[in-house]
């Protein structure tokens, strides 16, 4: 189960890791013609703050249980991004994105769930 778990941790600080980086470095315009067209019904402040968020989500998913310091901020960062994945999945379904909700942010959020569940 550990094993299942540090997996899960790593794919998804590295999504997480990548998408805030690319949300705090592009253009809303640049964001929405690469694909992350959730972005679309916020103004670029709120994508900011999201993408600062999600970096450091990334880094609580990792470093708390890596050290053994704290580690009750890697269940907290799991649920941070089950937060951020139903924002994801509301503006994507006003987008009448459908696919993008049932195949990726549905998928993403229950990895968050794994994660907060299984370090709790």
């Amino acid at each position: 189960m550990n094993v299942a778990l540090w997996i899960v941790q790593g794919l998804l600080a590295a999504v997480f890791l990548f998408s805030g980086a690319t949300k705090a470095t592009r253009s809303k315009e640049k964001l929405i013609a690469s694909g992350q067209t959730g972005v679309a019904p916020f103004p670029l402040p709120v994508i900011r703050v999201v993408a600062v968020l999600e970096v450091l989500a990334a880094v609580g998913l990792v470093l708390p249980q890596a050290t053994g310091t704290a580690q009750v901020l890697t269940p907290l960062a799991a649920v941070g991004l089950i937060a951020v994945m139903i924002g994801a999945a509301f503006a994507h379904w006003s987008l009448r994105e459908y696919k993008q909700v049932f195949g990726v942010n549905l998928v993403v959020l229950l990895m968050c769930v794994f994660v907060a569940t299984g370090r709790f």
